[in-house]
């Protein structure tokens, strides 16, 4: 996954996923939830080069995978904690990213309320 074809494909693929361009038109965010109470589960800097993606992770996956990757970092202006930004340029296996992205709308989604989730299922 190196284009933003790619991962708007992929996001796409992701239910009640959704894009939006709330800080700019160079910033692309990704959304899960209904529009009216959706929430971020990636971002990606569309003019970058080499592209790179940040995704929310729990913070423990977060320092494993910094601390096996050199193209994973902390999330770029995001909490340290809680987001990584990977530079998509080869260096991490695709489908690794596919799994991080994957694996971010799944976490972002598991923070939503019972009734939240349950509205989605409509």
């Amino acid at each position: 996954m190196r284009s933003v074809s790619d991962l708007r494909a992929a996001c796409a693929a992701l239910p009640h996923s959704s894009e939006t361009f709330p800080f700019g038109m160079d910033t692309l965010v990704w959304k899960v939830g209904r529009p009216d109470a959706a929430k971020m589960y990636a971002l990606s800097g569309i003019n970058a080069d080499p592209l790179t993606l940040s995704l929310k992770v729990r913070p423990e996956y977060g320092d494993t995978l910094r601390a096996v990757h050199a193209a994973i970092v902390p999330g770029y202006h995001l909490n340290k904690r809680h987001w990584v930004t990977v530079t998509l340029d080869g260096r991490v296996p695709g489908e690794l990213v596919q799994e991080l992205l994957a694996g971010s709308h799944a976490l972002v989604l598991s923070s939503f309320t019972r009734a939240q989730r349950a509205d989605l299922e409509l």
